[in-house]
């Protein structure tokens, strides 16, 4: 079966505190999204990658890619005004068949593991939708955003959302054609609004959200690792 990766970095870098984006910021040398997009081909050469970027930020992209030697994706697409937009773009890259598999993952996680992304691929396989999830290593609290009081909450009953979430493409295309809601908060839960089961699959926990310069220097021991 077909195997595609729509990898969205329409990130600005303002968390950051400089100028450039930190999907193109330097990680051992390297561009934070050159690492993400080696990574899948590392998982399988034949894999189609669909990148989708700001349009403000294709030029940049294009001479990193010259200068870091990075391979080539199938396509470049431009993002949109949200993240269920700039998706929501990148699926209208793919003109082949339904018959395919469709991954998202964001462009500034670099470090999720292989066999993390071949368990997605191959739960989507069997059920139509799979995401990778970590338990929380801290306790947590509820709080009521009315009276600002809080109460303690099981954790082992909540898991941590990563990518790349996987699906089959016609439900992931179905999914997408719907008209978007603030309560979209990733991919799975605009699947899930059609009513569809989300699997879940033991994500990694070095496979953190690129967002903060703290991530960056984690970003950094993670390569020593």
């Amino acid at each position: 079966m077909d195997k595609y990766v729509i990898i969205v970095a329409g990130g600005k870098g303002l968390r950051m505190g400089g100028e450039v984006p930190k999907q193109f910021m330097l990680i051992g040398g390297k561009p934070v999204l050159a690492r993400t997009i080696e990574l899948f081909y590392r998982y399988d050469p034949a894999v189609r990658i669909i990148l989708v970027l700001p349009q403000e930020q294709m030029d940049y992209w294009k001479k990193l890619c010259l200068e870091y030697d990075i391979p080539r994706v199938s396509a470049l697409v431009c993002g949109g005004e949200t993240r269920f937009h700039s998706v929501r773009n990148g699926l209208s890259a793919i003109t082949y068949s339904d018959e395919a598999l469709v991954a998202v993952h964001d462009g500034v996680r670099p470090f999720v593991s292989i066999a993390v992304v071949a368990d997605c691929f191959k739960q989507a396989e069997l059920s139509g939708a799979a995401i990778p999830v970590v338990g929380s290593v801290e306790s947590i609290r509820y709080v009521d955003s009315l009276t600002g009081k809080s109460h303690a909450e099981n954790r082992d009953a909540y898991k941590l959302v990563q990518t790349p979430q996987t699906f089959r493409l016609s439900l992931l295309r179905k999914a997408y054609a719907q008209d978007f809601q603030s309560t979209f908060t990733d991919d799975a839960s605009v699947v899930e609004a059609l009513g569809e089961n989300i699997s879940l699959v033991s994500g990694n926990r070095e496979n953190i959200k690129l967002t903060t310069p703290f991530d960056i220097r984690v970003a950094q021991v993670l390569l020593d690792l």
